[in-house]
């Protein structure tokens, strides 16, 4: 693994039960690893005492720091809010609902800008039938709308922080993940693909799938497409001019 510095950023909402492992789990597994690492567990507006369990571990793990949302504003905000946060070289977020087992970090090989790393489920036995229908439909939105044919765009990914800050990223919803995934391709990006068990939960339910997010998903697929139509003429325009300059 490449000697580069890596932010990693745990997302909560009401995780109680949950957050505190996976927050100590991380930690082991990045001291392990010796990466010059900093952990930034954002907290989305919870309201069952996550953020309580978070704080009583900070004194134990001084390279972690907690960011809390007043308000539950959704995953996409989440995302916002780690990735502006984030201060090393490679960013990749994790739930914290401890079904991403940390010690697949161990695998990535090592990193170099040009590429980025997409981790997908292997066997994902615990989704009912509404969260199956929308994975189902994000993954034919990217493959027939966007081009992509990444096998888990909503899975953990390990970024370069300096390619992030080039895409001007604008989706506000859980589709953040595959503006950003799109964009890179379109800039060469190449991808790493690695599997990845989805672990149970130990505690409490998935609140990944509702008629609400639903809802801002289809908003926001409209949204999404246009987004990364304008990046793509916006490059293409800056592409040539550089080629006129040369």
């Amino acid at each position: 693994m490449t000697s580069n510095s890596f932010s990693l950023g745990i997302l909560c909402f009401n995780e109680a039960g949950n957050i505190g492992p996976t927050l100590e789990k991380a930690w082991q597994v990045l001291e392990s690893l010796g990466w010059d690492y900093e952990i930034l567990v954002i907290d989305d507006g919870s309201s069952d005492g996550s953020q309580e369990e978070v704080k009583a571990l900070l004194p134990r793990i001084p390279k972690a720091r907690l960011i809390e949302h007043g308000t539950n504003q959704g995953i996409g905000e989440a995302l916002h809010t780690f990735y502006s946060s984030a201060q090393k070289d490679w960013v990749v977020y994790t739930p914290g609902d401890g079904q991403f087992d940390y010690n697949e970090l161990k695998w990535v090989p090592q990193l170099e800008s040009g590429y980025f790393v997409s981790f997908y489920r292997i066997e994902n036995t615990t989704y009912g039938l509404f969260r199956n229908i929308l994975t189902l439909f994000n993954k034919q939105l990217n493959r027939l709308c966007l081009g992509l044919n990444l096998k888990d765009v909503n899975w953990v990914k390990i970024y370069y922080r300096q390619d992030l800050e080039r895409l001007d990223l604008e989706v506000r919803s859980s589709l953040l993940e595959s503006e950003i995934s799109a964009k890179m391709f379109y800039l060469g990006r190449k991808i790493i693909e690695i599997e990845s068990r989805y672990l149970p939960r130990e505690h409490g339910v998935s609140k990944g799938a509702s008629w609400n997010i639903l809802k801002k998903v289809l908003m926001d697929t409209v949204k999404l497409i246009g987004v990364v139509g304008r990046f793509r003429r916006k490059n293409r325009k800056r592409n040539r001019r550089l080629q006129v300059e040369a």
